[in-house]
Parts: C-alpha cells; sequence; structure tokens
C-alpha cells in the first residue's frame, strides 16, 4: 500500500518577478528619465523664450501706437512720460513669474526706444544660453547670452 503525501508547491509554480529582473526594469527607468527630464526642461525654456518674445512684440507694437499719437515715445503731449503697460502677456499667469519687462537703461528717448525681457527665477538659472532679450524701434533683436540669434529668436 502506498501512502499519498501531500502536494508541495514547486519553484515553476510560483509566480513574480525575480530581484535581477526588477533590478533591470529600475535600471531601464533611471536611463529613460534622465534622457527625458534633461530635454523637457530645455523644451520648457524655449517655450518660455518664445512667450517673451511674442511679448516684447506686442510691447512693440504698443510703442509704435503710442509714437504714432504722441510723435515721441518718451513722453506724451503733456509731457507725462511713457510707460510700458501691464499686458495680459506679462502677468504671472502668462510669462511674468520668468521674465521681467521694462525700457533699457536711458529708454526710451524721443526718436528711439529699446524694450527688454530679463529672465528671472527658475529662467534665468537655467537660459544662459540667450539671457536679457531686447527690441528696439527698428526691429532689431538682440540677446545677452552666449547663443546665436537664430538659437535666441527663433529665426
Amino acid at each position: 500500500m502506498s501512502t499519498l503525501q501531500p502536494s508541495t508547491p514547486r519553484c515553476a509554480d510560483a509566480r513574480g518577478f525575480t530581484l535581477l529582473e526588477l533590478m533591470i526594469v529600475v535600471a531601464i527607468i533611471a536611463i529613460l528619465a534622465a534622457i527625458a527630464i534633461p530635454s523637457y526642461s530645455n523644451y520648457v525654456v524655449k517655450t518660455n523664450r518664445a512667450a517673451a518674445e511674442s511679448c516684447l512684440s506686442q510691447d512693440a507694437s504698443y510703442m509704435e501706437r503710442y509714437y504714432t499719437t504722441n510723435l515721441n515715445y518718451a513722453k506724451d503731449t503733456s509731457g507725462t512720460a511713457n510707460t510700458l503697460p501691464a499686458l495680459d502677456c506679462t502677468t504671472a499667469a502668462q510669462t511674468g513669474n520668468n521674465y521681467s519687462y521694462g525700457f533699457a537703461p536711458a529708454s526710451p528717448s524721443s526718436s528711439a526706444y529699446t524694450i527688454q525681457a530679463v529672465p528671472i527665477n527658475a529662467q534665468l538659472t537655467r537660459d544662459t544660453q540667450c539671457g536679457t532679450l531686447t527690441l528696439d524701434q527698428t526691429g532689431a533683436r538682440t540677446s545677452a547670452g552666449t547663443g546665436t540669434l537664430a538659437q535666441c529668436w527663433g529665426g
């Protein structure tokens, strides 16, 4: 007579992941993150810069309308000094957390102006390639960083 032995689970029946498999997955995720995070940060910097360029263009449009009305960039017909308006693009919800907008030093004069977008907060530390963006009454665009005009002003 044979005795029945209770069935015991075999290793082949066990389900789950081995430590090696888990470590491979962690390594793959780390490699993907090492590629994706800097790429995403670079994309954010470029997007913020493009928004600042657009805002500078809006300010330049205001300045041209101001000149058409007053025949002077610096002050109106009553002698009141010109200041840039608070446009929607300069609010914190738009680009205000990344750039500060204003006239460059010694600007505007009666026949010329230079508007600048100075990076602040995280944009200041991340956008070393372009830095401060400027736009003047002739449409000349400049940047204070090491990047070329085409890199900084999007061609």
